[in-house]
């Protein structure tokens, strides 16, 4: 399967990711043992699955449960999943760091050009302060291969940022600021400024520190804050190699290699992807060597251009699928 690795990044059609799909299907029904029992306990006959419709999708839960892993391995790194102190954290083990690397460059790319031409800021104290981060990794991976000298990371210091931003404004540099939703609301109370140029980057994550609002809201205030006309932001967590992408709105598109689809809330095992709004499942064909065929408890809504991030599913760890104990 190592070719997959490279052919993944160059599919050439629908049909061609489909074909993959299946490929990738196939090897880990055979080299996962936790994704091969829980198919089988859905009574998945392995020689039924022809159609990405028929694949099934294991429960984003069983990354806290269990070691999710196609074929034996020691791995290369382990991302934990960040989360407030208590909680069952996810964990992805990663048998191949260049995959990763690879998988989140080229998504960037896809969407934003190379690297070297921007500056990355990033305000993350909560992943900085924290060990296993994969935010962290990607964004020491932008970092490297963009070579800025005002590439950097602010904790708590937001003078400092709102100096630096500054600066590249006024130095005409393309700039993109990477923060966690709680700092970037606390810079907002402080600074502002006109910098419509620059790309804000919303991770999400309130963590406790204030309390939740709608995504509107929060966009208009980050908006009014740093003077752009849209928010971005990435899809993306510790299970996957992959990212989506949101220019706005937060409706987000995927790269060639990645699938967002809809699952009836109803009937968690209908792959047919014939909702408008439902939960969202993601093929992530990065994930060789993990599972590339994960049901999230993400509520979506389909448009024209992209899925919609609606949120959490209410008491989704009290939810979580309990078909099967291993």
């Amino acid at each position: 399967m190592e070719a997959l690795n490279y052919h993944i990044f160059r599919l050439q059609s629908e049909a061609d990711f489909e074909q993959t799909a299946l490929r990738v299907f196939r090897f880990q029904y055979a080299k996962n043992p936790v994704y091969r029992a829980y198919c089988q306990h859905l009574n998945i006959d392995k020689n039924e699955v022809n159609t990405l419709s028929d694949i099934p999708f294991l429960p984003i839960s069983f990354f806290k449960t269990h070691e999710v892993k196609t074929s034996v391995f020691t791995p290369a790194l382990t991302f934990r999943s960040s989360g407030t102190t208590g909680m069952q954290h996810s964990q992805h083990l990663i048998k191949d760091a260049l995959l990763y690397r690879r998988s989140l460059l080229n998504s960037f790319r896809y969407f934003y050009g190379k690297p070297s031409e921007y500056t990355f800021l990033a305000l993350l104290p909560n992943y900085l302060e924290q060990k296993n981060s994969s935010l962290i990794y990607m964004m020491e991976a932008l970092m490297h291969k963009s070579g800025a000298k005002d590439n950097g990371y602010f904790l708590y210091n937001h003078e400092d940022l709102y100096q630096k931003l500054i600066q590249l404004r006024d130095n005409q540099q393309k700039t993109i600021l990477w923060g966690v939703t709680f700092a970037l609301l606390d810079f907002a109370e402080h600074y502002q400024l006109d910098f419509p140029e620059l790309i804000v980057f919303e991770t999400g994550g309130m963590k406790g520190r204030r309390k939740e609002m709608v995504k509107e809201e929060l966009y208009d205030i980050l908006k009014r804050a740093f003077g752009v006309p849209d928010i971005h932001s990435e899809y993306g967590m510790c299970e996957l190699l992959s990212q989506a992408y949101s220019k706005g709105g937060n409706v987000f598109s995927t790269p060639p290699w990645m699938r967002l689809r809809l699952r009836n809330e109803k009937d968690p095992l209908d792959g047919s992807d014939s909702v408008n709004t439902g939960v969202i499942n993601v093929i992530d064909l990065a994930n060789i060597y993990s599972c590339a065929f994960i049901a999230t408890e993400d509520l979506g809504r389909r448009h024209p251009d992209g899925m919609e991030v609606l949120g959490r599913l209410d008491h989704s760890q009290l939810r979580g699928c309990n078909l099967m104990v291993l």
